[in-house]
């Protein structure tokens, strides 16, 4: 049978997307290799956001290119969001690649993976990209699609040019899916867009993020609903009291912030302040005390000033984030920065910056986790390895105990130890860590 392997990159809506191919493949005959060197059909889904997620393509890229030159036999596509309308140039540099592909655009990596049955490929594509009744879930948890694209075009951004603007799935196709998910195992899902709570906006009768909890709470086997990425702007008060008031939406959100500078985040297009950002973070915890939050940031990105970085920190620190994702800003050709504002930062600034909020988020991280220590947390479990379990809480902290034969379930674990990075405890009924 004809084997593939497929490569991701990027965000979770990228392996949502793979996902998606490999089911799109399995239906029509190929199995999944091990490997890209035991693979007919090798796929890379890329990502553009940073250019190292780019240089990590190009990379794999020349070496899959010197295979081929050496005589290997395998066919090549690329898909994901370093594909867009001016591929023309990564085309000139990588002939050796058989076809491109945009995010989401099935159809042209079946065709070339030249089905061996018949199989109508027009009407499969449009399948995998939206029918539940394609692929198997590979553990207990699961990323569902449910808004496409982006319609904020922050000034740094690549997503909307490559992803496309806003575009709802129905109600009913979401929940089909779920309910798909749900007899095949999985546990939790996680509710996806690049803003998903813009999640309706464009469906006749605008139901929201909201109406798809109540939904899920309906649907036997599913456990918990988690859901990103956040925008302040898109977050209203029903939202919030929905993940509050429901049982399987966990307390856990991840809003970027990108900045703690008003005027920066008016350079970026962000449409919000530091005020208004702050004010969604005292209504969820106004509602859920102990709710997980975790934030993105940006620095580095043109014309920021130290005291705008040193508001940035003050921000982090008054805010108490459980995780902070920080990156240095990448200029992306095609934006709005790109185009119109210098990338002035040095280098070596951007780096001291990032480890100021790397060391900042550590120490946060670990304080948040250290009040957990002697208490009991849910956890659900989702792999195990050499005898010992690890999956994550609510609030999504990863937790590692010992023993196995669990995953799918959900455990109670008393918490022993906690780090920046993960919680260790044990199951009760088991033996302490101390004793072991």
């Amino acid at each position: 049978m004809p084997t593939y392997h497929i490569w991701t990159l990027g965000c979770q809506m990228n392996q949502a997307d793979s996902l998606k191919l490999a089911a799109g493949l399995d239906r029509i005959g190929y199995v999944e290799a091990n490997d890209e060197h035991s693979a007919d059909l090798v796929v890379i889904n890329t990502c553009s956001v940073r250019q190292h997620a780019e240089d990590r393509a190009y990379s794999r890229l020349g070496r899959l290119a010197k295979r081929r030159a050496g005589g290997a036999s395998f066919s090549l596509a690329v898909m994901g969001c370093m594909v867009g309308p001016k591929t023309g140039e990564l085309e000139r540099r990588f002939p050796v690649v058989d076809v491109w592909a945009r995010p989401q655009q099935f159809d042209p990596i079946l065709e070339l993976a030249a089905p061996p049955r018949d199989v109508s490929l027009g009407e499969l594509g449009a399948s995998v990209a939206w029918d539940e009744t394609f692929g198997t879930p590979t553990g207990p948890t699961a990323f569902v699609p449910v808004v496409h694209g982006c319609d904020k075009f922050c000034t740094y951004c690549i997503v909307p040019l490559r992803r496309g603007r806003e575009l709802s799935r129905p109600v009913a196709d979401v929940l089909a899916e779920i309910r798909h998910l749900a007899e095949r195992g999985v546990r939790e899902v996680t509710l996806l867009g690049q803003t998903v709570e813009a999640y309706g906006h464009d469906l006749e009768g605008e139901p929201d993020l909201a109406t798809l909890f109540a939904g899920i709470e309906e649907i036997d086997g599913i456990a918990r609903t988690r859901f990103l990425t956040s925008y302040p702007k898109d977050m209203t008060d029903r939202i919030i009291d929905a993940v509050a008031d429901l049982p399987k939406v966990c307390e856990h959100f991840n809003i970027p912030v990108q900045s703690g500078s008003d005027a920066m985040l008016a350079r970026m297009r962000r449409g919000y302040t530091v005020a208004e950002y702050e004010e969604r973070v005292a209504r969820i915890r106004s509602r859920m005390p102990d709710v997980a939050l975790s934030t993105d940031v940006i620095v580095g990105c043109p014309g920021e000033s130290e005291a705008e970085f040193g508001e940035t920190v003050a921000l982090l620190e008054r805010t108490g984030f459980d995780v902070i994702h920080v990156a240095a800003y990448s200029p992306r050709p095609g934006t709005y920065a790109y185009r119109n504002s210098p990338d002035d930062v040095p280098h070596e600034v951007k780096q001291e910056r990032l480890q100021v909020i790397e060391r900042l988020h550590a120490a946060s991280s670990e304080r948040i986790n250290r009040t957990l220590l002697d208490r009991t947390v849910e956890v659900l479990v989702e792999r195990e390895k050499e005898g010992r379990s690890t999956g994550r809480t609510r609030g999504g902290r990863l937790v590692h105990f010992p023993g196995t034969g669990r995953t799918g379930e959900l455990v109670d674990v008393t918490i022993e130890r906690a780090t920046a990075w993960s919680l260790q405890g044990h199951a009760l009924g088991s033996i302490p860590l101390e004793a072991v």
